[in-house]
């Protein structure tokens, strides 16, 4: 869409949201909302520039009479070049799922107990990561092992309000899907030996009611009994929900809340994200045929990262990154590895969106 065209769509948009009879509606109301705030970072840098230029002109007028005013118009130059490339950078068109929260799970690989506590480990990374950059989290269902680790844990990212361009759960954990590897001596290895196992992350953005349609017909449901670690029963009663979508043959489950209506509630929730998350790959798939130049760099159904204890390194092998802060990025600390990510994928639009 071109810059015209946006301005008028956030003048039509502030017209609308001062209306009182808009905010009637809520659902209308956070929708304009939502756009308002998609828009604003854009609108905001087009005016800074337009200020800037402004402010070089009468600059280099004055630099005959005052030198200064020649420094002063480099310096500004300096600026709008800035402000140029980021207004480049908000340009580009967007992913769909930018503002929804996420739903993450996490599944131990081969390796037994040694792959369900380096789950655990990715999963308390990830939480203090959301805790540091202040989204909200949720434990929808988890399967632990019997040292303390995580067969299969599910976990909802929320957004704090309406997150900027670039700074919501989306857009900071999108590309932590795949295989991750761990190359450590496990806790029941006597001998000292390093042992390498695996851990699986699946990301998928949120959906809400309205975005995916589901037909009860459609479902299957089965009802079981909660267990907990070693598979021991925590539960008398059948309150453990299987859901299963005829028409995709898409699973989920959930056996973590107490009620098996609570239960079915939440499976419905992943089932949901499932649904949208597979509906919008087969956009991308055909997307990707149609241009089949631009193949992505970041790839989340490939193995992604390895975590080498002996050596304190970190290695995300889709951008070539590789860090000796191992502790600090499990401590949380994954600014560099995530801004290594995020600054490949935007390279990978502009071009794309040169091209």
């Amino acid at each position: 869409m071109k810059l015209d065209d946006l301005l008028g769509e956030y003048y039509e948009l502030e017209q609308q949201l001062a209306d009182p009879e808009v905010h009637a509606d809520q659902n209308k109301a956070r929708t304009l909302g939502k756009r308002y705030s998609q828009l604003t970072p854009i609108i905001e840098a087009y005016r800074q520039l337009k200020q800037v230029e402004s402010d070089i002109g009468a600059a280099r007028e004055l630099a005959s009479e005052d030198p200064a005013f020649a420094e002063e118009a480099d310096r500004l130059s300096t600026e709008a070049d800035e402000l140029t490339e980021r207004l480049r950078v908000l340009l580009i068109p967007r992913d769909p799922a930018d503002d929804k929260n996420l739903i993450m799970e996490v599944k131990a690989g081969e390796g037994g107990e040694e792959s369900a506590l380096f789950a655990g480990d990715l999963v308390r990374m990830y939480l203090r990561y959301a805790e540091r950059l202040g989204f909200k989290t949720e434990v929808i269902d988890a399967t632990h092992s019997d040292l303390g680790g995580y067969k299969d844990i599910t976990i909802a990212f929320k957004n704090k309000g309406n997150p900027e361009p670039g700074t919501g759960v989306w857009p900071v954990f999108k590309f932590e899907g795949g295989v991750h590897r761990v190359q450590r001596v496990p806790v029941t290895e006597s001998q000292g030996r390093i042992h390498t196992s695996a851990a699986g992350v699946l990301v998928v953005p949120e959906a809400e009611e309205i975005e995916v349609e589901i037909h009860d017909n459609d479902l299957r449901i089965d009802v079981y009994r909660s267990s907990g670690p070693g598979g021991q029963s925590v539960n008398t009663t059948d309150s453990a929900v299987r859901i299963t979508h005829l028409p995709t043959g898409i699973v989920a489950s959930c056996q973590n809340e107490k009620s098996q209506l609570q239960n079915k509630e939440q499976a419905m929730r992943i089932l949901r994200a499932r649904i949208y998350a597979e509906a919008q790959a087969s956009k991308d798939a055909e997307a990707a045929a149609e241009r089949a130049s631009q193949v992505r760099t970041v790839d989340r159904s490939e193995r992604v990262r390895t975590y080498n204890f002996p050596e304190n390194r970190i290695s995300d092998h889709r951008v070539g990154y590789k860090a000796y802060n191992l502790d600090q990025v499990l401590d949380g600390e994954l600014d560099g590895v995530i801004r290594a990510l995020v600054d490949a994928d935007t390279k990978e639009r502009l071009e794309a969106a040169q091209s």
